[in-house]
């Protein structure tokens, strides 16, 4: 078979991957714990229900404009002057299948062959591979102490002739980490000052623990004209509502590159699916109790898994502000994470996420989005794999294993 050079470069997506794996095995009956899912459990919510399925009875489901119905970009602008205190106009807002894509459409219209693309270490598995495929050359940065969160210098150390832009993801998937104001100002900073492109992917941005206020990267701008801006910011309804399957993201930016963002979308899918479009535009309008709910609730199951994880010997983690992950590092037990996680997989039947998609070895993304009682048991299951101090026989469901690798 004759593939593109570009074509044989791109993997594919680990965390898909991975759902996939653990849809078969319990297929099969196997008693698998998915630790490694980026999806609430909680339902949709029912104003986004009720939205999607009156427009379905009415049989009227057809094109749309390719930037978005005009009611969910209406609805768009007042959620950004809400949770943002940034006025924006229609046009200055694109709708697309999902945040992914509302990135990948903007990195199609602003990346020359060969240009560069900054990103901070551990990053979001996806980015990588989507600035390749618009041809540019992903430039993540590592910070030099270790942490999740590198300095405004270390980013600024990275940018060369070639830099067009930089993203930020914060709270952080993989490691939970919220930015701080001073970084994220630093950044802003930076690309106004060296004429860049930020790309603020604010996912998880109102999914934010300890009582801090989401930020608010509006704030750091000097430029407050959308029209000359190059801050770019995304957010989707798959994380804050439990919409994943509904793929509605949106970008807020300059006008003339979401009119360029526009017609290159026209050209990939006409536009996002018109039911999905109205499931978001019932959400966003509707009530907004669910958003709080799913929060608690994340909240709490972080605290649950933090005190379990507390209990591995040598674990090291760092506690996550946000989202619904957790980035420990497994290196006292094995430096090498898919090794390690396919090692989780086989033993004790536990889905986890190898540290080193998202650029940093001997972590493994652990996911707290599911419920506690997967939280607890796929711990413990862990900690058994792990401790040589532990007994040595365990049941996965009504099934014994024992234990023969250590």
């Amino acid at each position: 078979m004759s593939l593109s050079q570009l074509a044989r470069t791109i993997a594919e997506s680990p965390t898909l991957k991975l759902n996939e794996t653990a849809a078969l095995l319990k297929d099969k009956g196997e008693p698998v714990i998915h630790l490694g899912g980026g999806e609430p459990k909680s339902k949709a919510p029912l104003d986004a229900i009720v939205a999607a399925a009156g427009l379905l009875q009415t049989g009227e489901v057809r094109y749309t404009p390719a930037d978005g119905i005009p009611a969910l970009k209406a609805a768009i602008v007042r959620y950004t002057e809400e949770h943002y205190d940034r006025m924006v106009r229609p046009e200055n807002v694109i709708v697309s299948s999902g945040a992914k894509q509302s990135i990948m459409v903007m990195l199609h219209a602003i990346l020359n062959p060969k240009e560069e693309v900054i990103f901070p270490v551990p990053y979001w598995v996806s980015y990588p591979e989507m600035v390749k495929l618009a041809g540019g050359v992903p430039v993540p940065v590592t910070a030099r102490d270790g942490r999740f969160e590198p300095t405004v210098e270390e980013i600024a150390e990275a940018v060369g002739s070639y830099t067009k832009a930089i993203i930020l993801n914060s709270p952080n998937n993989p490691s939970g980490v919220v930015y701080s104001d001073d970084f994220v100002a630093g950044v802003v900073e930076l690309c106004e000052k060296r004429d860049l492109y930020l790309i603020m992917d604010d996912t998880y941005n109102r999914l934010i623990f300890d009582g801090r206020a989401p930020t608010n990267c509006y704030r750091f701008t000097r430029d407050q004209n959308m029209d000359t801006s190059k801050l770019v910011v995304v957010n989707c309804v798959s994380k804050m509502y439990a919409m994943t399957g509904f793929r509605i993201g949106w970008a807020v930016g300059a006008r003339d590159l979401i009119r360029v963002m526009t017609n290159i979308q026209s050209q990939e899918t006409s536009g996002a699916a018109t039911p999905s479009q109205y499931a978001a535009l019932g959400a966003l309008n509707g009530v907004q109790s669910s958003i709080e709910s799913l929060r608690l609730t994340l909240e709490n199951n972080r605290n649950v898994m933090l005190k379990r994880l507390g209990t591995l010997e040598g674990l090291h983690v760092t506690q996550p502000g946000g989202t619904f992950y957790c980035f420990p590092d497994f290196s006292a037990y094995e430096k090498d994470s898919q090794k390690l996680s396919r090692f989780l997989l086989e033993k004790v039947r536990v889905v986890t996420v190898p540290g080193k998609e998202f650029g940093m070895e001997g972590h493994l993304r652990l996911s707290y989005c599911g419920a506690q009682k997967d939280i607890t048991e796929g711990v413990e299951r862990i900690k058994w794999a792990l401790d040589p101090n532990a007994p040595n026989e365990l049941f996965l469901g009504d099934r014994k294993v024992v234990r023969d690798w250590i």
